[in-house]
């Protein structure tokens, strides 16, 4: 997810597989890197600040002039529920959500892209020595709050 996928070559990006809102009229660029290291992860990162200034850019020229107002939808009905997938900074971020008495949230489970990243720091420390844990773990930026969600 994330630095941690792109930088593992897999490519893989919510915006650009599962458009949302105005993603659907944009092409997104997902970065990937190979050799799943930690300068591979580095390289993502960099390269993805890249890729995003040119899509605030690109989202600016398509602004519309006037107000911008979005009519609130139906009120969900007790027992609705609802999937989202976003993509974060970390990777891919889930959203699950039910709806209870009048309209008010019932449950709400929010998954972290640190929740399935912190199991891949094991295989990545694989052969290296114990002075280098550190920056392998911080290559991987997880969230110790964004796991326990």
């Amino acid at each position: 997810m994330g630095p941690c996928r792109g930088g593992a070559g897999l490519s893989q990006d919510i915006r650009r597989d599962r458009p949302f809102a105005a993603y659907d009229e944009l092409k997104v660029n997902v970065v990937t890197y190979r050799y799943g290291d930690v300068r591979a992860r580095m390289r993502v990162r960099m390269d993805e600040i890249h890729e995003s200034m040119r899509l605030i850019r690109e989202i600016g020229k398509r602004i519309p002039s006037g107000p911008i107002a979005v009519e609130p939808g139906r009120m969900p009905a007790p027992g609705d529920w609802a999937l989202s997938a976003v993509e974060g900074w970390r990777g891919e971020i889930l959203y699950a959500m039910t709806a209870g008495e009048n309209g008010q949230i019932h449950r709400c489970k929010v998954r972290d892209p640190s929740f399935v990243n912190w199991p891949a720091i094991q295989w990545a420390v694989l052969g290296n020595i114990i002075p280098d844990f550190p920056l392998i773990n911080k290559s991987f930026n997880l969230s110790y709050a964004g796991n326990d969600l």
